[in-house]
């Protein structure tokens, strides 16, 4: 291809155990997915609708790298979740169909500017800016679907200088991966290369420059990281 300018680089994430790496294509989240972490928003739970949004491709933060204090807030928090990679597409998907595009298992944070998100909440405004910024998305190697499979009784936990501040088990998402997948496309027909946040717990709060942070989906995958 002949392009005027050079070709952005491909964002990507390192595959457990592989030379290979999982071009990254877009990044989907849902909000409001376990119910405590939702009674402690201050937010309710809508099963029939669920709430999503998105996040830059290039926001992913790999391979061990620092992740810096995002500009334009004082009030950064982290959300760990699993996180599914999609090995294909589809759209108005049944669950059951959506759970085969599943190519790999992650664990990642959904990092947030939560004061520049409840200012767009106070304004009725969208929460682009809280949730889509620079290096938001630090998220773990993936592990192929062939190799794991995720129950109800996984645990996802996340330590903030060893000690902890989120643990829940998978069974407490409202809706599961297959829901979620399902859902999600009758909105956007979703496609090999996608990641998808599958929402967090209760337990967010905030980050400062210099805490070191440890992820763990349960004998799935974990990563550490520090905040620059």
């Amino acid at each position: 291809m002949n392009t005027v300018i050079p070709l952005p680089a491909q964002p990507s994430l390192p595959v457990a155990g592989q030379p290979g790496r999982f071009p990254v294509r877009r990044i989907f989240c849902i909000g409001r997915n376990y119910a405590d972490h939702a009674k402690e928003m201050g937010a309710s739970v809508d099963k029939a609708n669920p709430m999503f949004f998105t996040k830059p491709a290039d926001a992913v933060v790999t391979d061990g790298a620092d992740v810096p204090y995002p500009s334009a807030t004082h009030d950064l928090h982290h959300e760990v979740e699993m996180v599914v990679a999609l090995g294909g597409g589809g759209a108005n998907l049944s669950a059951d169909e959506a759970r085969k595009l599943v190519w790999g298992y992650g664990v990642g944070l959904d990092l947030t500017r939560r004061d520049l998100q409840a200012q767009a909440k106070a304004k009725g405004a969208p929460w682009d800016v809280a949730k889509g910024f620079d290096h938001s998305a630090p998220v773990s190697a993936l592990v192929p679907a062939s190799e794991v499979a995720p129950s109800a009784s996984t645990q996802i936990t996340l330590e903030v200088n060893g000690e902890v501040r989120q643990h829940a088990t998978l069974g407490d998402m409202v809706l599961d991966v297959g829901e979620i997948l399902a859902a999600l496309s009758t909105l956007f027909e979703l496609k090999a290369g996608d990641l998808v946040f599958t929402g967090t717990p209760a337990g967010v709060s905030a980050l400062q420059r210099g805490d070191t942070f440890r992820a763990t989906l349960e004998g799935i995958a974990a990563f550490e990281g520090r905040i620059s």
